[in-house]
């Protein structure tokens, strides 16, 4: 699982970086994928190790850093698209792609997490 927390990693690292490119440069907020993305990545590079306490460990961190940005970044979709719409506005698509975008992919990385933990525990008991 260790080696799919490096690819999301690169997703969300990727979504970052073209968000911000994508918003002409000028709302650094747009780089939080990247940020998510980077943190998945040193935690994912730490769990690659013989030791299962430490995969174990390491991979706990990972899950419970996508849940965050999963709940944060679904969070400020819904109540940045609510609060466009309650002011008759159309809401910034950019940020809203890129928000539903990290949403989407986080839960997507939680949802295999924690059938990958399942899965282990199963196969731990037998």
């Amino acid at each position: 699982m260790a080696k799919v927390t490096l690819i999301f990693a690169v997703l969300l690292a990727i979504l970052g970086i073209a968000s911000y490119i994508g918003t002409g440069s000028q709302h650094p907020t747009a780089l939080i994928p990247l940020w998510f993305g980077l943190a998945l990545g040193v935690f994912g590079f730490l769990a690659i190790s013989p030791s299962e306490s430490r995969r174990k460990l390491f991979m706990h961190i990972n899950v419970t850093i996508g849940l965050i940005g999963f709940i944060g970044a679904a969070w400020r979709a819904l109540s940045s698209y609510s609060a466009a719409r309650s002011q008759g506005i159309a809401p910034d698509h950019i940020a809203l792609a890129a928000q539903g975008a990290m949403a989407g992919l986080l839960l997507i990385y939680v949802l295999a997490c924690v059938r990958s933990f399942i899965e282990a525990r199963r196969t731990r008991t037998i």
